[in-house]
């Protein structure tokens, strides 16, 4: 059996400051763990080749081919707030691009595939702890409506990767409509590198918003994604843990599944990250951390701009500022859905904020919360259940004054709050399994998470939020 990969790349027609040419790594023993059969079908490649020995060969990086011309991207970038003027791919090789049968262009890069010039001294390996959490939450988030990476196939390498200890190696084969970002622009800004800056912008435009017309267009474009994008992350309790600009992905997708987790019980300062002491990226604050991150793209922008460098400060600023009144829309939208709400109001806001305030005082689980508005089931969530009782009595005469019927705004919130989410206990049961070679949890956790709108009986235990002793409080980087 052939695989053919109908290769058709851009990047690699830009400047070759843009990126390092080089192949993957070849690994000592791979074996699949998981081939995406949908995502396959999507990107016209054909799923059985992609499982075929030629087909592992090249998931794994032993094999580059046909049409592939590999390399590791080049950007910079703030991590927590400090300035990094070299990161760049240091574990990954973008493959190239292909048009799928939707006519979305997108990249297939293999992460884990060994050292490059940007490794900075690390292994360029992942292990296969962080290539299933990926492979499973990005999946999940896919399946969930919000715009994400995804991952295409997961590969044990038959090599030894040593984090804490030494740990099976694998490698994850990513897709994305690009893997550009905020930190890819900072890199040609810092260096006073004004073509390859505008070399950048162009072929963003034409690839990702066509409608823009220069800079401030792009600008106000990526804004407009990225308050949509944050606001959906908070609608299903998930925090990225390392919202860098460097994993702030240009075309408005979630990106790099690092330390990331979906809460359990709401608090709105819930983190997760084992490298956010500080609570930079906690749950409450991602709208913020966006906000900064959009600063750092106009300020990357502005030699694009022409004029004088005052009126072109003035400009972005204007635009960067209209990202809380997106954010505030795009929440309201959101989080309305969640409770029935098809026409929402001014007032309403401060109803939504009331429950999460309960919910966080009575440590109320926050998928299963809004999964069960309207059954006798949701005050069960409550520690505190008068304290619900007296927010539901409000809820209830809101809901009347709707244009919908009970039927409706029950269909609305059973559309929009997932029955079933990546629980933090769960990925790491099924990676733990993965350890010993058994895949079995994570093949089950696959297929439950590719219906999170579903009440699926024989899932029962996977909605089930965590006994004490199996609370996850720290979520890890995979470097």
């Amino acid at each position: 059996m052939t695989l053919h990969i109908p290769f058709d790349n851009s990047y690699t027609a830009l400047p070759d400051r843009f990126f390092a040419r080089l192949d993957p790594t070849p690994v000592k023993k791979p074996a699949l763990v998981s081939v995406n059969k949908d995502l396959s079908a999507l990107l016209g490649i054909d799923p059985a080749a992609l499982a075929s020995a030629e087909g592992l060969a090249v998931l794994a990086g032993n094999r580059v081919p046909d049409g592939a011309e590999p390399i590791a991207q080049a950007y910079a970038g703030h991590q927590f707030g400090g300035w990094v003027p070299q990161l760049g791919d240091g574990r990954a090789i973008l493959l190239g691009e292909v048009t799928g049968r939707d006519g979305i262009r997108r990249d297939i890069q293999l992460k884990g595939s060994g050292p490059t010039p940007f490794s900075r001294m690390g292994d360029g390996r992942a292990w296969l702890g962080p290539v299933m959490r990926e492979y499973l939450v990005s999946e999940a988030m896919h399946a969930l409506g919000i715009p994400t990476t995804r991952a295409l196939a997961a590969v044990a390498s038959g090599d030894v990767v040593v984090r804490e200890r030494p740990l099976p190696g694998a490698v994850l084969t990513r897709v994305a409509q690009s893997h550009i970002r905020v930190g890819t622009f900072q890199y040609f800004a810092a260096r006073q590198d004004t073509e390859g800056l505008q070399a950048l912008m162009e072929h963003v435009i034409d690839r990702h918003y066509p409608a823009a017309n220069g800079p401030l267009d792009l600008l106000a474009a990526v804004i407009e994604r990225q308050a949509m994008l944050v606001a959906q992350w908070m609608g299903v309790g998930f925090i990225h843990g390392v919202m860098n600009t460097d994993n702030t992905q240009i075309a408005g997708e979630t990106i790099d599944y690092g330390p990331c987790a979906f809460m359990d019980a709401y608090h709105p300062q819930m983190v997760f990250s084992s490298i956010d002491s500080g609570g930079r990226y906690a749950y409450g604050n991602q709208p913020d951390a966006l906000v900064w991150n959009i600063a750092q793209f106009a300020t990357a922008l502005l030699p694009l701009m022409g004029g004088e460098r005052d009126t072109a400060i003035e400009k972005a600023t204007a635009a960067v500022h209209r990202f809380p009144d997106l954010f505030r829309a795009a929440w309201l939208h959101v989080f309305a859905a969640k409770i029935g709400i098809s026409a929402p109001r001014a007032s309403d806001p401060g109803l939504i904020n009331e429950l999460l305030d309960v919910m966080a005082a009575g440590q109320a689980d926050f998928t299963n919360t809004f999964r069960a508005l309207g059954t006798p089931a949701a005050r069960d969530q409550f520690a505190d259940r008068d304290a619900f009782d007296a927010w539901e009595t409000t809820w209830r005469n809101r809901m009347d004054a709707e244009p919908t019927s009970e039927t409706q705004q029950a269909a609305l919130r059973a559309s929009v709050n997932p029955a079933l989410i990546p629980r933090n206990h769960r990925i790491e049961e099924a990676i733990e399994a993965g350890i010993a070679g058994n895949y079995a949890p994570f093949e089950r956790l696959s297929a439950v998470l590719a219906r999170p709108f579903e009440d699926q009986g024989e899932a029962a235990d996977l909605a089930r939020p965590p006994e004490p002793d199996q609370i996850v409080r720290q979520t890890f980087c995979g470097t």
